[in-house]
Parts: structure tokens; sequence; C-alpha cells
């Protein structure tokens, strides 16, 4: 009990705040007391599905947290909550749906207070655009992980030795982005084909861009203090897009459980929070060097993000399933570390 105390003190605090939000405002909507618990209760599973969807990005943020100085590791814990609640959460769809409609973010909140319904057909027209975007940077951040010469620890052998050794053909990991986005543009309708390569390749172009920028800032020239401050910069600005993509599919999926925006908002944000709480816990603890294989389990949960978000641009896909796969693949590297620490007690 201390320990969830400790770390997820903040984010209880919030759920409590936002479930009250979320009760008022199902009942300002409805009019009526049992609309305002339909609200908390959709909140409530908004905020379970963002958890599901997003552990493997705790571990992902934890990776590269514990690589940051003790400054740029707050401004994440502080200035990435505002920007993944209110940013992703809110601006984000407002500025969507302005652009989708013509119209300024101020006349899209109005849209999305006054008719949700109208507010949420236009959000999720925007889906193809945002799911290859978000899926094409995503499954470059896995093959990158797993294209990684200097890569030493394997999980699963047979599959990443061979991968790692393709890891010398130079930019292989944007040669295999450009295929999967040729061949998913294939199946779909004939007037998004343009829209769904276009978008992924900015996608792409987008983690090539914040990639570069990372390398940049370890600026050999500078004092080993400065360096680290301008790659812990750097890796704020990975790890902000990194969770902007994460969250574009989850966002536009909420819109499939409520079309009421302020609900969504609560209900991820919250989810955010706890995920927020999980980074400290993981980096604190050091559970990613306890558990050898857990950071293998993320980077194939990523992937499988990644082609799912593809997918279902295609074929609906229920976003439970895909929380599903992402908790069975950390869940079995999980269990896989368990094992090999038991026969390799040395190295615990």
């Amino acid at each position: 009990m201390q320990l969830v105390m400790k770390y997820f003190k903040g984010s209880i605090f919030l759920s409590l705040i936002g479930g009250a939000c979320a009760f008022g405002i199902g009942h300002y909507y409805s009019g009526t007391v049992s609309g305002g618990f339909s609200a908390l209760f959709l909140a409530t599973v908004l905020s379970v599905l963002e958890i599901s969807l997003s552990f493997d990005n705790a571990v992902v943020n934890a990776i590269v947290l514990k690589k940051m100085t003790p400054l740029w590791q707050h401004r994440f814990l502080t200035w990435g909550i505002a920007i993944a609640v209110f940013g992703m959460r809110l601006v984000f769809p407002l500025a969507l749906v302005g652009v989708m409609a013509h119209i300024n973010p101020i006349d899209a909140l109005v849209l999305a207070a006054t008719k949700p319904a109208e507010y949420a057909q236009i959000m999720l027209s925007a889906h193809v655009s945002i799911a290859s975007y978000g899926g094409a940077f995503l499954l470059m951040v896995a093959l990158k992980y797993f294209f990684e010469q200097e890569k030493e620890v394997h999980w699963i052998s047979i599959i990443e030795k061979p991968i790692t050794k393709l890891g010398m053909m130079a930019s292989v990991e944007i040669a295999i982005t450009l295929i999967m986005l040729y061949v998913f543009s294939l199946y779909q309708k004939e007037h998004e084909q343009m829209t769904f390569l276009v978008s992924g390749v900015w996608g792409l172009v987008t983690y090539v861009a914040v990639d570069g920028i990372g390398a940049f800032l370890k600026s050999p020239d500078e004092t080993e203090q400065l360096d680290l401050n301008k790659a812990s910069m750097g890796m704020f600005l990975y790890l902000e897009v990194l969770d902007a993509s994460f969250s574009f599919d989850g966002v536009v999926g909420a819109f499939a459980v409520t079309n009421n925006l302020f609900t969504i908002m609560i209900g991820l944000g919250v989810g955010a929070m706890f995920v927020r709480s999980l980074t400290i816990m993981l980096v604190d603890k050091g559970t990613l060097s306890e558990y050898r294989f857990l950071e293998h389990g993320a980077f194939y949960a990523i992937g499988a993000l990644a082609l799912i978000m593809f997918a279902g641009t295609i074929q609906h896909i229920p976003e439970v399933f895909t929380g599903l796969i992402g908790a069975a693949l950390i869940a079995l590297s999980l269990m896989s570390s368990i094992r090999w620490n038991k026969k390799n007690p040395e190295h615990k």
C-alpha cells in the first residue's frame, strides 16, 4: 500500500477530481443522476483502456528517462503531463477538427460542446491519416531498436539475431517502413490511398527529424555536463513525439466509446497520469535492469501496435484487442525475465 501511495498518490487524487468532473458533465448534458454515473463509467473505461494501451509506452519512457538529467526528468514529468493531458487530449482534437471542418479552434470547441455527434463524425473522418502517421513513427521506433547492431541481449534469439545482422544495412528500417506503407495503401479506398501514403511518409520524416535532432544535440565539442543536458533535451523531444504517436489512435478510438470530447479528455488524461506514475516507479525501482527482457516485450508491443494501426484503417480492430496484445507481450517478456533470473542467479 505504501508503494502505491508513493508513486500513484497524485494519479489517484487526479482520478477523484476527474471522476467528479465526468459525473458533472454527464449530469449537465442529460439532466439526470443516471446520466452522470454513465459519464463517470465511460471515463473510467477510457482510463483503463489508456493504461492497457500505454503500458509499453511507460516502459520505453523509463528506458529513455533514466538516461536524462534530473532537470529534464522533472520537466518531462511536469511539462510532459500537461502536454499529454491538455495538448493531445484537448488541443489536438480541436485543432484537427478545425482543419478538417475549416473552422477555428474556438468554433471547434463550441461544436464539441453543442453538437458532439457531428464533432465525433469529423474527428473519425481523419482516422486514416492519423493512423498512418502514428503507425509509421512507431514502426520506426520498434525497428530501430531491433536493428541496433550493438544490441547484445536477445529475448527471442531466432528472430532477433538475424534482424540485428540486417542492421548493418544502412537505413534498412526506413526501407521496411516504406514497403509496409505501400502494401497497406493498396488496401485503402481509392480516394484514401494517397492520404495514407503521404501521412505515413510524414510520420517517417518526423522520426528521422527527431532522431537527427537528438544526435545533433550530443555535440562532442561541448563540456560533458552540457552534452548531457543537450542530449536530455533531445530525449525529451523524442518522448513527447512518441507519446503523441501512442495517443493518436487512442484519441480517435475513444470516440467509439463516447462522442463527448470532455469525457474523453478526462478519461484519457487520468490514464495518461497513471502511465506517468508507472514510468517513475519503473525508473526508481530499477525494474528494467532487474528484468532483462522487459524492454524487448515493450518494443515488440510497439511494433504490434504500429501494424494494428495500419490494419485498423482497413478493418476496425477493437481497442480492447489492441490493449490485450500489448499486455500479453509485456507479460511474456516479464515471465521470461523471471525464469532467466532463476537460472542465472549470479547475474541478478
